[in-house]
């Protein structure tokens, strides 16, 4: 068992329960799955952008990453129904909880003049998106090796009901807030 997911179980599933009077131990708000994705709009011109994203996000997650298509035809970008324009990964278990574990604790904190992540990033029914401008920031990286720095999007759904649910979720587990 992840040593973030016992600390769930022990410590922040009593703290939530304390603070919004749940009466069911299932009502209790959990991280559901972590999905990080690279759109490469590039990868139109230049391929091989899309294989060296495709090995980035392999390092990053542990997890072979799935090659997103365009859904749709857009003439002007020269985009065309069914080309590969991205890629991503969808953690569950023990694996998100351990990227979890190495994004708050480690990635997060190397990001320069870092203040702590924006409050206002849900979508309404507890889940948060976060955007990271630069993938070196994972110690996986090797900055030698880029040929690009391409960003990705991190997105961690919750079984919260609302977004102050879901932002005393991942406060309990570590998220850094701005004040």
């Amino acid at each position: 068992m992840s040593q973030y997911k016992a600390i769930y179980e022990s410590e922040i599933i009593p703290k939530l329960i304390e603070r919004f009077h749940y009466k069911n131990l299932h009502q209790v708000p959990k991280l559901e799955k972590i999905v990080l994705n690279m759109g490469l709009g590039e990868a139109i011109h230049n391929i091989k952008l899309l294989d060296s994203a495709s090995e980035e996000l392999k390092m990053i997650s542990g997890q072979k990453p799935v090659i997103t298509r365009a859904k749709k035809s857009i003439a002007a970008f020269k985009l065309r129904e069914g080309m590969p324009i991205g890629c991503c990964v969808t953690l569950r278990r023990n694996r998100m909880y351990d990227f979890y574990n190495k994004l708050v604790n480690i990635a997060l904190p190397r990001v320069r003049d870092f203040k702590g992540v924006s409050g206002k990033a849900f979508d309404g029914h507890g889940n948060y998106s976060l955007g990271i401008k630069e993938e070196i920031i994972f110690p996986e990286i090797d900055y030698d090796q880029l040929d690009k720095i391409k960003g990705l999007n991190i997105t961690i759904v919750t079984t919260a009901r609302t977004d102050e649910e879901g932002k005393e979720l991942l406060k309990l587990l570590g998220m850094p807030y701005r004040n």
